[in-house]
């Protein structure tokens, strides 16, 4: 018998054992998944194709997997969908809840608390569901989680290999989301956009591959601005900015970049002045405006540079004036924009050295007229338009690289240890009215985030979920 032959009699009698074989595993499966109610079905999005613009690359969001999982989305439909809230200004404002900073057990209650992986990633809320940009490291994969903002259980979680090694922890930008769509920034520049509800692939880009960008010293912190169903991204690579339209993930305009200025870990503003709406980021070169009709570089401002890491957005001001704060001795600079047709002129109007006023890590808050933020020194300070110092918090209340924010009038800061202080936003004086540790852990760095009286904050490995509720 010739060797087709031989080869094709050996088959016919081994298919009986095959098929057996194969019976036998697929019944044992079966049983293992039903004796372990944990395990979460794993649905393949594009394994063996590459996404849209990708290239044959073995990471990044086209080659992830959704996991679901038995969270429910509460019925809370309060908002605080992206970096620093609704309108990127760090301030909590909602009239239907009272707060308090005074509780039985001497700390507000706890409503749900999670493992993250190492890391400064804030939250971001919608629709009942809390959205964060995770790092697992045990499977080398950025992780955009959406959790139940009743109790902290995972709804979903999309997961795509990348390999991140420790460095001042992991992941750090926050994710922004919409009623549809939820997108993400990934340490390393991958940008993921998911169906908002039930955590399936839109589309992914990868800023450093398909566009040239270089990843950040520790890694990528700028978080993306949704504005009018586009993306808005500050890549420093082929282009200084880019709009992508959030239904397709296509390009809609992209601004020249003939200095080969790079990313920081800023994340872009708006900014209207007297009608010419403008995005406005910190780039490695120089601050920026660029038009968001089009993408037209309005202006730059080259004397604005923060060599080793400018992490802090731009603070718009009313009259259009941009506060730049910076750490490593950086200080404050305010500058101002005045228009004249389609162009801008810009002028600065003061600097300010770092033991003045200078943040290094949060971006200060402008609120009622009055700009709040922690300097260098780690104290509290309040500041007029003019750059007059009007208080500062004392060496005793030091924050550190700590969050804060603004939330019904009071001032909410963290330090680096989780102990929350608040006060009263007022220029008057630095006046404490409560204060709490809710975190056990170090590093409590991560971006606050606020809905229906509740806040979440984490610190390096944990995010919990306070409720700040008066009872």
């Amino acid at each position: 018998m010739n060797r087709p032959g031989i080869l094709a009699s050996i088959f016919v009698r081994s298919l009986p054992i095959v098929v057996l074989t194969v019976l036998v595993l697929a019944l044992a499966g079966l049983m293992l998944a039903r004796s372990n109610p944990a395990i979460q079905p794993r649905e393949p999005i594009s394994t063996d194709q590459p996404g849209p613009g990708l290239g044959k690359r073995s990471e990044g969001p086209a080659y992830g997997y959704l996991a679901r999982s038995t969270g429910r989305p509460s019925q809370i439909k309060a908002s605080w969908p992206q970096f620093r809230g609704p309108k990127r200004d760090g301030i909590y404002e909602d009239p239907s809840v009272r707060l308090t900073s005074r509780w039985a057990q001497g700390r507000p209650p706890v409503l749900w608390s999670i493992d993250v992986g190492e890391g400064y990633a804030g939250a971001a809320v919608r629709n009942g569901c809390v959205y964060i940009l995770d790092y697992d490291q045990a499977s080398q994969s950025d992780a955009l989680r959406c959790l139940s903002l009743d109790d902290g259980q995972e709804i979903w979680r999309y997961s795509y290999p990348v390999k991140v090694k420790r460095n001042h922890g992991m992941s750090r930008t926050v994710p922004a989301v919409t009623d549809r769509f939820v997108v993400g920034l990934g340490p390393r520049c991958h940008v993921t956009c998911l169906d908002a509800i039930e955590g399936t692939f839109q589309w992914g880009l990868d800023l450093v591959g398909q566009f040239g960008a270089t990843v950040p010293q520790w890694y990528a912190g700028q978080c993306p601005l949704i504005h009018d169903d586009r993306v808005i991204l500050g890549v420093g690579g082929k282009a200084l900015m880019m709009a992508i339209d959030i239904t397709n993930g296509n390009p809609i305009w992209q601004t020249p970049n003939p200095h080969n200025w790079t990313m920081t870990h800023s994340s872009i503003v708006t900014m209207d002045l007297d009608g010419l709406v403008m995005y406005v980021w910190c780039t490695s070169g120089g601050v920026v405006g660029v038009s968001a009709v089009d993408g037209r570089l309005l202006w730059s401002y080259p004397d604005w540079r923060i060599t080793i890491a400018n992490v802090p957005s731009p603070l718009v001001l009313d009259g259009g004036r941009i506060l730049l704060t910076g750490g490593y001795n950086a200080g404050a600079l305010m500058l101002r924009l005045t228009r004249q047709g389609q162009d801008v002129v810009v002028e600065p109007v003061y600097r300010l050295k770092a033991e003045v006023f200078g943040a290094p890590q949060h971006t200060p808050i402008f609120y009622q007229g009055h700009i709040f933020g922690v300097r260098q020194d780690g104290q509290m300070v309040c500041l007029r338009p003019d750059g007059q110092v009007l208080w500062t918090s004392g060496p005793a209340n030091r924050f550190g690289l700590g969050p804060y924010s603004v939330a019904n009038g009071m001032l909410v800061m963290m330090n680096d240890e989780g102990l929350v202080t608040f006060a009263k936003a007022d220029p008057a004086g630095f006046f404490p009215i409560g204060q709490a540790k809710v975190l056990l852990g170090h590093e409590s760095w991560a971006p606050m985030a606020f809905a229906a009286g509740r806040l979440i904050v984490r610190d390096l490995t944990r995010m919990l979920c306070l409720d700040l509720r008066a009872q």
